[in-house]
Order: C-alpha cells, then sequence, then structure tokens
C-alpha cells in the first residue's frame, strides 16, 4: 500500500511517521514541511506524491483544501481515496467531493476528532463520503479507529463542529474563570468549582494548554463553526466570543 500525505505540518508529519512504521510506503510534500520523518519519500510536488497512491490524505490548513484538491486532481485514478482531514466548515467538504469524484477516485469527508499528537494514528477520526467506508476498512488494519457515519461528505466535519462548539467554548470559560480567581487570590476556590462539573483537575489544564498551544488551529476550527452556524441559522455568539478569546491568546505569544 502507497498514502501520500499532503501537508507535512505536526499532523501530517506524526501520521506520515507511524505509517512508515506500520509498515506503509508513505509519499508526502509540502511547500515548507516541518517535520519529515524518516523513511518519508518526499515528493517534488503534491501531484507527484499523489500519483499512484492507494490513498491520500490532505491534511493542510481549511483555506488551502479547496487548492490542493484541485491541484491533484489531474492526476487522481479511479478507485483511489482521497481523505480531506482539514478542520472545515461542512460546506466546504461538499465543494471538495464533485471535485475528486469527477475523476473516479472516492472522496472522503474525515475529522480528525482529537489533536494527532500524542495519539497520532491512533487518533480517533469520523469519515463520511463516497469512500468512507472503505476508508474506514482500510484505515482501522493500519491502526487508525474510523468510524463510519455515511456516504454524505459534510457529515463528518459537522459532527466535529457540533463537539467543538461545547470544547472551545468551555475551553475558553474556563480561562477566563482561572484569570479572575488568580487577580482574586480565589485559584484554589475557582478550581474546586470547576471539579463539581468536570470532574477532572487534568482536563481543567488541558483546556487551558490545549488552547495555548493550538489558538491559531482553533480560530481557523472555531471560523468553520461559526460559518456552519450562520448557515442553519442559529446564533454564533459563544462561537465568535471563543475565536476573540484564541486570538487574544496569540496576540499574547507573539
Amino acid at each position: 500500500m502507497i498514502i501520500a500525505v499532503l501537508g507535512i505540518g505536526e499532523a501530517g508529519g506524526t501520521l506520515a511517521r507511524d505509517l512508515i512504521a506500520a509498515g506503509v510506503q508513505v509519499r508526502g510534500w509540502d511547500p515548507e514541511p516541518r517535520m519529515i520523518p524518516d523513511g518519508l519519500d518526499f515528493a517534488a510536488s503534491n501531484s507527484a506524491a499523489v500519483s499512484g497512491a492507494d490513498i491520500v490524505l490532505s491534511v493542510n490548513w481549511a483555506s488551502v483544501a479547496l487548492d490542493v484538491a484541485t491541484e491533484v486532481a489531474p492526476v487522481l485514478q479511479p478507485g483511489q481515496l482521497y481523505a480531506d482531514l482539514n478542520t472545515a466548515a461542512p460546506q466546504l467538504k461538499r465543494d471538495l467531493a464533485p471535485i475528486i469524484e469527477k475523476t473516479g477516485a472516492l472522496f472522503v469527508d474525515a475529522a480528525l476528532m482529537d489533536p494527532v499528537p500524542p495519539k497520532g494514528l491512533r487518533t480517533q477520526v469520523f469519515a463520511s463520503g463516497s469512500g468512507a467506508k472503505t476508508f474506514a476498512e482500510k484505515m482501522t488494519l493500519l491502526g487508525m479507529p474510523v468510524t463510519y457515519l455515511d456516504r454524505e461528505a459534510g457529515n463528518a466535519a459537522t459532527h466535529k463542529l457540533v463537539r467543538s462548539i461545547m470544547y472551545k467554548g468551555v475551553a475558553a470559560v474556563i480561562m477566563e474563570c482561572l484569570e479572575a480567581a488568580e487577580v482574586l487570590n480565589m485559584t484554589e476556590y475557582a478550581r474546586a468549582q470547576m471539579l463539581k462539573i468536570i470532574y477532572d483537575e487534568a482536563m481543567i489544564d488541558r483546556f487551558v494548554n490545549g488552547s495555548i498551544k493550538h489558538a491559531k488551529r482553533r480560530v481557523g476550527e472555531m471560523e468553520a463553526v461559526v460559518e456552519m452556524l450562520n448557515s442553519i441559522g442559529v446564533s454564533s455568539f459563544t462561537s465568535q466570543a471563543s475565536i476573540k478569546r484564541l486570538k487574544e491568546i496569540m496576540g499574547k505569544r507573539k
């Protein structure tokens, strides 16, 4: 089996590393790779990486997902699986599907349900789209826990973003509460109140640390949430506040 990984950043590089360890031949490309694991066949372009691959994993920013799919479409062949793992609004996934499927290849809307590090290939994935069932079968054998939803592109993205409303909203509230408590010398009290709801002190720290470490990526994720909510006529007030909070974090890190 040959798997192409488009986007050799933190997530793509980690997945490539684990796939290589699982005995898979992996080709990859990125204009600015962040981590190139040992054993990766670094191609000359996205198209060169994709040509002849059994499965293609697009692990880029949502902002370039359409461009990448359009770029590689001319070299795709019937039966190939093209999985878009970018966190994006459901409509973008639906826009990607026909670009891939008109070549005879099968499209997979693949939603990474957790940060890839530290789980790597064992990160939980939800999958929908024309190639999702086959993708789930093949990737599960390699160690990736894939939940097959249905053949509707955009459904996996919807599942992830609905959860993101709650997770990122809770993270923003926790950080605001802890900052206020620190100023008021009430940190111990505040954490005790949180434990009445969260039940896991380590989880409190993960909410905070994850928001700080992945602020830029989560801004994109929550912007996709807002796009989804606006498309269905639901208020995005809290999600927009989460974006503002994450941007404040990014500003402090500069």
